[in-house]
């Protein structure tokens, strides 16, 4: 007679899962992609995109296989196709460019970034020189610069750099800064700043926009009680990489930028009890439920989901594609 044999305990060593929210997509991000999936739909392929649309592999690699051809520069694109200018936005010499040459373009620079623009102009039209606080030959702040003649802007990356900036003659001063950056790193440069020039005004609304903002906020809270933070992200996502470094210095003992899944080295979970899982702002919701069901495949997880800001932003498509 066979004994009552209790089942096997789990193999797997627990372990805790906490994702953050919010993560992935936000709504600059949404339109841009929307933007030229929906001119793949009225145009048909090819639609031509004028740098990657967001910085993420997966995004892009996508996006090609439905039609798009992405290109460095517009004189690579042909007369007759459409043409969709990047989510980081664009020189004022590129539309010129487009207008020129009589292209179909659509602009699909995330209304934060053209507030910032809007803001440079405004500055730059009272007379003042402006200061940009951001990572030198970033898209976004390439396009930034270019909104104003060459010399109106100095670019500062650094406290070191605010430090060494020097006033061109008299010139009243303003500042913008690039929409992704480190919230804490941005504060320590403007302390510089603010003390060495005190009439700097504040801008009319903080340039680091809500999303980058949130998604700090909610890494912050991972790296607090989280042994160690990965970030679903690509290598040249600005704010991916700031998520990194906030929850590192939020208390996480390690955090890594992964592509996907496939990057994971599971050496890292060594001795981990609770890891944090977050992902930047151009990285898809997919990508994260396939690096949670990755950590569930080796490990006993608990899976659960902070509490953080709820986004309900959205952001209207040119007329051109809801006409």
């Amino acid at each position: 007679m066979n004994a009552h044999v209790p089942p096997p305990a789990s193999p797997l060593r627990p372990i805790s899962v906490r994702l953050a929210t919010p993560r992935g997509f936000c709504a600059g991000v949404d339109r841009a992609i929307q933007i030229v999936e929906r001119a793949i739909e009225r145009f048909g392929a090819p639609v031509y995109v004028r740098h990657e649309i967001v910085h993420n592999r997966h995004v892009v690699e996508r996006l090609k296989a439905m039609g798009a051809v992405f290109v460095k520069e517009l004189d690579e694109c042909p007369d007759d196709r459409p043409v969709v200018f990047s989510a980081h936005g664009v020189p004022k010499s590129v539309p010129a460019n487009a207008r020129a040459r009589e292209l179909l373009f659509l602009d699909a620079t995330c209304p934060l970034v053209s507030k910032v623009h809007v803001e440079a102009e405004r500055h730059h039209n009272a007379g003042r020189h402006i200061i940009l606080i951001g990572h030198a030959g970033h898209p976004e702040v390439i396009g930034t610069m270019g909104q104003l003649p060459e010399g109106a802007i100095s670019l500062v990356e650094t406290e070191a750099d605010a430090e060494a900036f020097e006033r061109p003659g008299d010139a009243p001063l303003a500042y913008a800064t690039q929409t992704t950056l480190s919230v804490d790193d941005t504060a320590g440069i403007l302390k510089v700043l603010k003390r060495r020039f005190p009439e700097l005004p504040d801008p009319h609304k903080e340039d680091i926009c809500y999303a980058t903002t949130n998604r700090q906020e909610a890494v912050k809270t991972l790296g607090e009680g989280c042994q160690l933070v990965l970030v679903v992200g690509s290598k040249n996502s600005s704010n991916s990489a700031r998520l990194v470094e906030v929850a590192v210095r939020a208390g996480a003992h390690a955090a890594y930028l992964v592509d996907d899944a496939s990057q994971v080295d599971w050496s890292w979970f060594d001795g981990v009890q609770t890891v944090g899982v977050t992902a930047g702002a151009s990285a898809p919701e997919p990508l994260i439920e396939a690096l949670v069901d990755a950590i569930r495949a080796r490990f006993d997880a608990t899976v659960t989901e902070d509490g953080g800001a709820r986004e309900t932003v959205t952001f209207k498509l040119p007329r051109l594609l809801t006409a």
